[in-house]
C-alpha cells in the first residue's frame, strides 16, 4: 500500500514538471529571432533571383538587407535570452544562402562570366569557402569563438559585403575584362580570408542594454549621414577596411618583430 502511494506521488510530480511553462516552452521554437533569420533568408533568396535576372543593384541591396537582419537576430536572441541550438543551425543555413550563394551568383552574372571557366572557378571558390567557414564556426562555437572576443577567419557577412559592394559600386559601368579581373581577385580574396586564421573583432561583447556617452550616439548619427551620401561606395570602403584589417595588422606585427630582432642582433 505504501509502495503504491509512493508511485502515485511520483507520477503526480512528473506530471507537474512536464506541465511547467518553462518545460513546455522548450518544445517550441522562439519566434522573434527566427523570424529575423527568416527575413535574412528571404533577402538572400531574393538576391539570387534578381542576380540571375541581371538586376544587380536590387540584388546587392537585398544582400545588405540580409546583413542587417543577420546582425539583429543574434543580438535579439541574446538580449531576450531566446538562444537555442535550432536558431544557431537555422542562422547558419540562412547565412549560406545570403552570404555564400547569393554574392557568388551576383558577381558571376555581373562580370566574372566574361572570364569563362576562370570566373566560374572564382565564384565557386567563394561559395565553397563560405560553406567551410560556416561549418568551422558551428564546430568551434563551443570553443574559441564562444568567447565573443574575435572571429577566426573573415565572417561570411563581411565577405559578402566586400563582393556585392564592388558590384554595387560599379554596376552602372560597362564591365570590361580588367574590371572582371578585379572582381575575380576580390571574390577569391574574400573567399580565402574566410578560411584563414586571421582574427577579426566580433563586436558581440558590446552591451546594448548599457548606457553610453552622448558622443557615441552622435558618432552613430554621423555614420548614418555619411553612408546616406553614397551608400554603394561608402559601404564598399567600410567592407574593404574591415576585411583587410586583420592581414594588415598581421603584416605590421611581423614587420615589427623582424625589425626589433634585427636591431637587437645588430646591437649585440
Amino acid at each position: 500500500m505504501v509502495e503504491e502511494e509512493r508511485i502515485i506521488k511520483m507520477r503526480h510530480v512528473q506530471t507537474d514538471v512536464l506541465d511547467h511553462p518553462r518545460v513546455r516552452r522548450k518544445k517550441g521554437i522562439y519566434l522573434l529571432p527566427n523570424l529575423l533569420t527568416t527575413g535574412a533568408l528571404f533577402c538572400g533568396f531574393y538576391a539570387v533571383l534578381t542576380g540571375f535576372s541581371g538586376q544587380h543593384e536590387w540584388a546587392c541591396m537585398a544582400v545588405f538587407a540580409a546583413l542587417f537582419f543577420d546582425g539583429l537576430d543574434g543580438k535579439v536572441a541574446r538580449l531576450t535570452q531566446t538562444e537555442s541550438d535550432f536558431g544557431a543551425q537555422y542562422d547558419s543555413l540562412a547565412d549560406m544562402v545570403s552570404f555564400g550563394v547569393a554574392p557568388a551568383v551576383i558577381a558571376y552574372g555581373w562580370g566574372l562570366n566574361n572570364l569563362g571557366k576562370l570566373g566560374l572557378a572564382a565564384a565557386f571558390v567563394f561559395t565553397s569557402c563560405a560553406a567551410l567557414r560556416l561549418a568551422r564556426f558551428n564546430v568551434q562555437s563551443g570553443l574559441r569563438e564562444s568567447s565573443f572576443r574575435s572571429f577566426i577567419g573573415l565572417p561570411s557577412p563581411a565577405a559578402a559585403a566586400l563582393v556585392v559592394g564592388l558590384v554595387w559600386s560599379t554596376h552602372l559601368l560597362e564591365t570590361s575584362v580588367p574590371l572582371s579581373v578585379i572582381g575575380t581577385l576580390v571574390t577569391v580574396s574574400a573567399g580565402l580570408l574566410m578560411v584563414s586564421s586571421f582574427k577579426y573583432p566580433s563586436f558581440k561583447q558590446i552591451d546594448f542594454r548599457g548606457k553610453v556617452p552622448f558622443f557615441v550616439i552622435f558618432c552613430m548619427v554621423m555614420a548614418f549621414v555619411l553612408i546616406s551620401i553614397d551608400p554603394p561606395r561608402i559601404l564598399f570602403m567600410i567592407a574593404v577596411l574591415f576585411c583587410f584589417y586583420a592581414p594588415a595588422r598581421w603584416s605590421w606585427d611581423l614587420f615589427q618583430s623582424k625589425f626589433w630582432r634585427h636591431k637587437s642582433e645588430t646591437n649585440d
